[in-house]
């Protein structure tokens, strides 16, 4: 198979897998009963994943340099996700999420300890069905780590930095979207019609955002 034949199928193969599972919040709602809380804290768990693969593409790209800028993500991003998930959970419940688990730990640690306070509180909340959806998620960005990043030669123009910062813009543009089309959802009574626009929107911005970021081939040298 050429080259560019390759590459693009691989690059197709990924694209399919990203709209099946996001089709998957879909089921919920018309299936399993989910409401706009369930899509936006679905919505927001896979920033981890997303966090979780940048650090593998980080150490890819760099061990030794890696290891320490992943250390560093692993804070700032885990204490971004937090507090993101702490709004998060603000919007989707009646009850005020609580901050800490015990005493803080120490330094700069409580930002990862706050990242795994919210987590408890999202599986403790979380419908049986929902562990269905992120583990697919995962397997979603698995397959767009394997085929693009690995296989179609995208970490060779990358840079360490770069990586560190591309889940930040992600979410700025995707989370802004879901968590304004939340409010409005709520505020009508979570009519089953705009929950399926909300599943939608966030498809539509998916593609947009994989189109993006993998719309170059790769020099192969």
């Amino acid at each position: 198979m050429p080259q560019d034949t390759a590459w693009q199928t691989r690059r197709t193969v990924s694209l399919v897998a990203l709209v099946v599972v996001n089709l998957i919040p879909l089921i919920g709602v018309l299936l399993w009963g989910w409401d706009v809380g369930s899509l936006v804290i679905l919505y927001w768990s896979e920033n981890l994943i997303l966090g979780g693969y940048t650090i593998v593409k980080m150490l890819a790209v760099s061990p030794v340099g890696g290891l320490f800028y992943s250390l560093f993500f692993l804070i700032h991003y885990g204490g971004f996700c937090a507090v993101h998930g702490i709004f998060v959970l603000a919007l989707a419940t009646d009850t005020e999420p609580a901050f800490f688990d015990g005493d803080p730990w120490p330094l700069f640690l409580v930002f990862v300890q706050l990242l795994v306070s919210v987590v408890r509180q999202v599986l403790a909340m979380a419908p049986p069905e929902w562990l269905i959806a992120f583990c697919a998620l995962a397997v979603s960005h698995g397959v767009s780590l394997i085929f693009n990043y690995f296989m179609n030669g995208e970490y060779r123009n990358q840079t360490v930095k770069a990586l560190m910062g591309a889940p930040y813009k992600r979410i700025v543009v995707l989370h802004v979207a879901i968590i304004l089309g939340g409010f409005g959802v709520m505020a009508l009574g979570s009519p089953l019609p705009l929950l399926v626009l909300l599943v939608g929107l966030k498809l539509g911005l998916d593609l947009v955002l994989h189109k993006r970021e993998h719309q170059v081939s790769p020099d192969p040298n």
